[in-house]
């Protein structure tokens, strides 16, 4: 969430950085929880004087007994009382207030960073890289649904996929199954330099997912096992995201860089018929997901060599690519910037973007509690501490990019080519017939 103390501090700057959103609600939000700030800290106030109030009295009432005056100390007793009761209701006020208070905040989208571009849609999202490997022109025979060819393959069989759990799941078979592999395979093995494989749980509480910024919002595409109290990850970024939670790290261990393979469960409630056929759209997929947990100095280049790592990653597959800026208003609620990386599919004629790369600032960190300490330059830790800030990115999610695979690199014989990178994991496999 943003910083309650920006509410005191900055109130125009926070409603000027996110009318650049373009849902004029926030504003009225943002004037709600300031009120409702104020509010809190004038119950505070109140409190504390009653308290102060209450304690001279009871000073005063010991002297008069000492002093047998009995009916006065009964009468300051009987007014400390009221006291009392009156600090029971600011107690009850001030539960509230902070309730809705955190209701608010936990709403409130984060506050976009100042060169993030200014939008209202997807429209307005500008390309900042290529297209790279983009060809003139595409010949017939890649201009075939992936479906349509992975189907005579037999390499997709989402008819059965359904049958055994319903629409929007899909299947890979024989090849298609060992390439879906191989992709995450080589998603992991391409960033293990610099980031520590890490396989979490696939089952996260709701403390997990509400400090990531999933929930509350985004409680209707999530899959919630209510009997336990736990939910489906959308993305490993969930379970990451926690590792830290409650904990202070020192910034000569920043950043953390880590990477998990896990699937990823998503209800997408109303997008049935929506790109739902072959691999574009689905409930469950496979998804190798980076994380890093940075000072608020390290983040921008941190950020750009994840963008650099996802694209890059394209390329090495040979599959045309492009990489946009998401501009205020298409932002995720908890982005402070974010790139993505779209693969051109030609048999959809489509753009599909693979990958998001975000930079959430202490957005996330503040809501799951994560925090670091500095030192100086003598080594010596500084008092105090700061949220720190978090970054995440798709390095591969599978279902898109075998998509765009079998559509880029079908043959006019109805076979499809496999990537070279991906030769090493593929069982001596070069070619799909």
């Amino acid at each position: 969430m943003i910083d309650q103390r920006l509410l005191r501090t900055d109130l125009d700057g926070v409603k000027a950085a996110l009318s650049r959103r373009g849902d004029p609600k926030l504003l009225d939000a943002v004037d709600h929880a300031a009120q409702l700030d104020t509010r809190l800290r004038d119950i505070q106030a109140e409190r504390d004087e009653i308290r102060a109030q209450v304690n001279t009295i009871s000073k005063d009432v010991g002297m008069l007994r000492r002093d047998g005056k009995v009916d006065e100390a009964e009468a300051l007793q009987a007014q400390s009382r009221q006291f009392g009761a009156t600090e029971k209701s600011l107690a009850g006020e001030h539960d509230d207030v902070s309730s809705l208070l955190n209701d608010l905040l936990l709403g409130l989208p984060n506050v976009p960073h100042a060169d993030a571009p200014d939008g209202v849609s997807d429209a307005d999202n500008p390309v900042i890289t290529g297209p790279v490997g983009m060809n003139a022109t595409f010949p017939d025979w890649q201009r075939v649904p992936h479906w349509e060819t992975a189907k005579a393959l037999g390499i997709l069989d989402n008819e059965r996929a359904t049958k055994i759990s319903g629409a929007m799941f899909t299947m890979q078979r024989g090849a298609g199954a060992t390439m879906a592999r191989a992709l995450t395979q080589f998603g992991l093995d391409r960033n293990a330099d610099v980031h520590e494989e890490i396989r979490p749980p696939s089952l996260v509480t709701t403390a997990t997912l509400t400090a990531t910024g999933q929930l509350p919002k985004f409680s209707d595409d999530a899959y919630s096992i209510e009997r336990d109290d736990l939910w489906c990850v959308p993305t490993a970024e969930a379970s990451l995201t926690s590792l830290f939670s409650g904990e202070v790290l020192e910034d000569t261990n920043l950043p953390v860089r880590l990477m998990a393979f896990s699937p990823s469960f998503r209800r997408e409630a109303g997008s049935a018929g929506r790109d739902t056929r072959g691999m574009l759209r689905t409930h469950e997929f496979d998804k190798v997901e980076m994380l890093a947990f940075a000072t608020p100095e390290q983040a921008p280049a941190l950020l750009d060599d994840m963008v650099g790592r996802a694209a890059s990653a394209m390329g090495d597959l040979g599959l045309p690519y492009r990489v946009i800026e998401i501009c205020t208003g298409d932002m995720g609620q908890s982005h402070h910037r974010t790139f993505d990386v779209e693969v051109y599919a030609p048999g959809v004629d489509a753009w599909l973007e693979v990958s998001s790369v975000s930079w959430f600032a202490d957005y996330q960190a503040r809501r799951g509690n994560t925090r670091f300490r500095r030192h100086d330059e003598d080594g010596k830790p500084v008092k105090g501490s700061e949220f720190v800030h978090t970054l995440n990115g798709s390095a591969l999610a599978v279902p898109r990019v075998w998509a765009a695979i079998i559509e880029n690199y079908r043959n006019e014989d109805g076979s499809v080519t496999v990537p070279e990178v991906l030769h090493p994991y593929m069982r001596n496999i070069t070619v799909i017939r």
